[in-house]
């Protein structure tokens, strides 16, 4: 029996659900839902990017833009922050973060709060009138499409722009593939950095090149069935074919239709690609795209180039660029990239504001998003490049920044999700500048991963983290508190590994400590080089679990006990024991 949510997608769904919520949004919005019917609609908004907030922020939207690989075209930015100043501005202010501003996500795009639906049809005529969509941004639909973030900026192996601009239009744009059994990721690139991350996706095309009638051939290898989550987390694995470029979108699409017309609908924690893939098998799934959808005689897995993958890989920083951070040369005699540091991937609209005019006065104007929640500046002339660099807002968003600072990723969290258990952005911010004033690391140790989910869905991708942080709930002096799991040893690269689970349900008060112990120890006992990811493949789980001691420290840990921060006008619906009981909610729809 198929699932609820497809009785109301078959109802409608696609580019169907905009006209609706042109009519709600005339008609008073939020209040113009039938209140009977409003747990069906949001699930068809989603299809437009439009996410309900939680309970307690009843008529206020979450909105997800969309923009193949990152690429933000010159004024992009600065209508997006306009809109994020003029209209996502919620009742009362972050005590982090204050009021309007935008959080940049780990799929390489943009998503904006606190947005009322009657303000809706206004924001996209803005947005739309610089080429910024928000269509096939959430749901049951193909989300945004990950890429290499500095196509066409630097080398590629194999170009990747023209493959990601097709499935973009074609592919994402064609409404008959909008309603699938459940989100649906991408991922091109052509570089030999792995920035795209193939491994995490539902499929990925990388770069390899093989041999055909005496011909070298460069073009992709595809990868299929990726994906975390649910502490089932899943690397994707080979389909054993190669693809040329002028081949491969029909091969993705194949794999697209495939996957809508035989993916589970009747078990939505089951139903995302890895499960499909090993349900199926890569040989079954390879068989069935070659006989029924698509028309190219699919070859066997050319050579890859996984093992020359830098980033997020664990490895050394002599081996290659592990992130965009800092200042790098592009393709042009005296060109530059500036990869900027945003550390939980939130600025304030003037900020954002002010990147945009930066890019302008400075580079073409463009800008790209990486999916480590980053902005990076292009197309700058050496001439001007030091005096970008004495801009202050280079000084909040450094080029340079700390090693923690540098590898951090938060998700929402309960300030706006509805299944997260703990808070995440302010907390981490305030984690961030604990351990840059308290833990000192090797001066050839650049980066730390750090990466914080509210919850085991793991939108912030702890489990690929040096050091996750999954959100958890424990008790501590007989009172319910915000907690978390902590896992070591995460990354991607050629041989991707998750984290291991070292500390459960740690007091959040207690982390900080935690983790202080765990990096002191692994500045005392590793090896010249060693990277922490491989310090704790080296170390072992018994020493790992000594050395990741919880204990009290000076953190200041604010909203531990209330389920729902104190600034944010939260219904009092929900226990913080009804919350721990929904722990298994995973993985979301986000």
């Amino acid at each position: 029996m198929a699932h609820k949510k497809e009785a109301r997608k078959e109802d409608c769904y696609g580019d169907e659900v905009r006209e609706h919520v042109l009519e709600f949004a005339e008609n008073g919005g939020y209040e113009a839902i039938p209140e009977d019917e409003r747990e069906e609609w949001f699930t068809r908004f989603k299809f437009w990017g439009l996410f309900h907030q939680r309970d307690g922020q009843e008529s206020y939207f979450m909105m997800r833009l969309t923009n193949a690989g990152g690429v933000l075209e010159p004024g992009q930015l600065r209508t997006i922050a306009e809109v994020a100043r003029d209209y996502a501005t919620g009742p009362v202010e972050n005590p982090e973060f204050g009021n309007g501003w935008l959080d940049l996500t780990t799929r390489q795009s943009i998503q904006l709060h606190w947005l009322r639906l009657e303000d809706v049809p206004e924001i996209w005529e803005t947005l739309e009138s610089v080429g910024v969509s928000s269509r096939s941004a959430g749901g049951d639909t193909m989300r945004n499409i990950s890429g290499s973030a500095l196509r066409g900026k630097v080398e590629e192996y194999v170009d990747s722009g023209s493959l990601l601009e097709r499935f973009q239009e074609e592919l994402r744009g064609d409404d008959a593939l909008s309603n699938m059994p459940r989100k649906f990721n991408i991922s091109v690139t052509g570089s030999k950095s792995g920035c795209a991350q193939d491994a995490l996706n539902d499929v990925g095309f990388e770069p390899a090149r093989k041999e055909i009638d005496g011909e070298l051939v460069r073009g992709f290898n595809v990868r299929i069935g990726g994906g975390l989550g649910g502490r089932q987390p899943r690397a994707a694995s080979p389909l054993d074919v190669f693809v040329r470029p002028e081949n491969a979108y029909e091969v993705g699409r194949g794999f697209v239709e495939l996957y809508r017309d035989h993916g589970n609908r009747q078990n939505r924690s089951k139903n995302r690609t890895r499960f499909f893939v090993e349900d199926w098998g890569e040989e079954q799934i390879r068989e069935t795209l070659q006989e029924e959808y698509v028309d190219v005689e699919l070859e066997p897995a050319g050579e890859s180039f996984r093992e020359e993958y830098t980033y997020n890989a664990g490895k050394p920083a002599d081996a290659g660029k592990r992130d965009h951070v800092g200042v790098h040369e592009q393709e042009g005699e005296g060109m530059y990239y500036v990869g900027l540091t945003v550390p939980v991937g939130r600025m304030p609209a003037d900020d954002a504001l002010e990147l945009a005019d930066l890019a302008d006065e400075y580079g073409s104007g463009e800008l790209r998003l990486t999916r480590r929640q980053n902005p990076v500046i292009v197309d700058v002339h050496e001439d001007v490049l030091e005096a970008l660099l004495g801009e202050e807002l280079l000084s909040e968003y450094r080029p340079e920044p700390s090693p923690f600072e540098r590898g951090a990723m938060a998700c929402t969290g309960t300030e706006f999700c509805s299944i997260a258990l703990t808070e995440t952005k302010a907390r981490m911010a305030r984690t961030l500048r604990w351990l840059n004033e308290n833990v000192d690391l090797p001066d050839d140790v650049g980066t730390i991963k750090l990466h914080y989910s509210g919850c085991t869905a793991d939108c912030g991708q702890a489990m690929t983290a040096d050091i996750g942080l999954q959100g958890m709930r424990a008790r501590k002096d007989g009172e319910m508190v915000e907690a978390f799991d902590i896992g070591v040893g995460g990354g991607v690269g050629e041989d991707p590994s998750f984290v291991e689970w070292i500390q459960q349900r740690i007091p959040a008060d207690e982390a900080p400590g935690a983790i202080k112990n765990v990096l002191e120890a692994f500045a005392a006992h590793r090896t010249d080089g060693q990277t922490f990811r491989q310090w704790a493949e080296a170390t072992g789980t018994e020493a790992l679990i000594e050395f990741c001691e919880p204990e009290e420290t000076d953190f200041e840990a604010p909203y531990m006990t209330d389920a729902k921060q104190s600034w944010y006008p939260f219904a009092e619906t929900e226990s913080l024991a009804e919350a721990t009981a929904k722990s298994s909610l995973v993985p979301s729809d986000d």
